[in-house]
């Protein structure tokens, strides 16, 4: 099982992200969970969200403390205290950045795999607003090849209709931005 922890702040779309890549992994025959972990979350409060890909049933309903993955939404959170806890060995990081990958290794020192694009600004030019939901699902696809890139744009025409293509032209651009390290040697 695939377990994805994702942060951000309310507003950025942090919990429709991880919905939209369990409705997308679904769409590809396997199952899958999103969730959120709410509290009194507002508007720019951080937030966690959480997602769960399988081959089989998931009847697994605890929050995620152990991620594989952990993705970040917000550039502000790359530096937040903690923020790599519970990583397994070898597990991946996706981060909203101006910086590359290597820039990270030393604070993610169990990441096999860790990539960075810069969400923000191809939001701000791709949608108008820095919500940076879509082009993160952009790098993740790229970095982890969990979901197929066409199954996301379907899904953005199927929920966002009028703004479909525009999140399709963040989503295509992330794809190709995003700067993946691989880690030799990791076990």
């Amino acid at each position: 099982m695939l377990e994805i922890r994702w942060h951000g702040r309310g507003g950025q779309g942090a919990v429709t992200a991880a919905e939209i890549l369990a409705t997308a992994v679904i769409n590809e025959g396997r199952f899958a969970q999103a969730f959120a972990a709410f509290g009194p979350e507002r508007r720019g409060a951080p937030v966690l969200a959480f997602t769960r890909i399988n081959d089989k049933e998931i009847l697994l309903r605890a929050q995620i403390y152990e991620p594989d993955v952990i993705v970040v939404l917000d550039h502000n959170l790359v530096s937040m205290e903690g923020l790599e806890e519970g990583l397994k060995s070898n597990g991946m990081v996706v981060l909203n950045t101006v910086s590359e990958p290597e820039a990270f290794m030393k604070r993610f020192v169990e990441a096999g795999r860790i990539a960075t694009v810069d969400a923000t600004d191809i939001a701000i030019k791709e949608l108008g607003t820095p919500i940076t939901n879509t082009a993160i699902l952009g790098a993740l696809a790229r970095a982890s090849g969990v979901v197929k890139l066409e199954t996301l744009e379907w899904i953005f025409r199927e929920r966002f209709k009028a703004y479909a293509e525009k999140n399709i032209n963040a989503v295509r651009s992330a794809y190709q931005q995003t700067k993946v390290l691989e880690r030799r040697g990791q076990s």
